[in-house]
């Protein structure tokens, strides 16, 4: 599942490269502090997961909460 972030759709998906980051954090650390993934963890890293979660569109910026603008807004 890391090889979806050699591609550019996670970027674009997000709005750019620092907002995927910036996504990737903060849902990393929700993780180790014990939240429940939303996708199947059998087998995979905290990173897998997180990947996979914006990959499915389960996650994603919260733009209204962030007040950063949405991507080509």
């Amino acid at each position: 599942m890391i090889e979806a972030l050699m591609s550019d759709d996670l970027i674009d998906k997000v709005g750019g490269r620092f907002r995927l980051t910036a996504l990737i954090q903060k849902r990393w650390l929700e993780l180790l502090q014990g939240a429940r993934p939303l996708v199947d963890p059998a087998g995979k890293t905290e990173m897998e997961i997180v990947v996979e979660e914006i990959a499915q569109g389960k996650i994603d910026i919260d733009f209204d909460a962030s007040k950063l603008s949405k991507p080509g807004g």
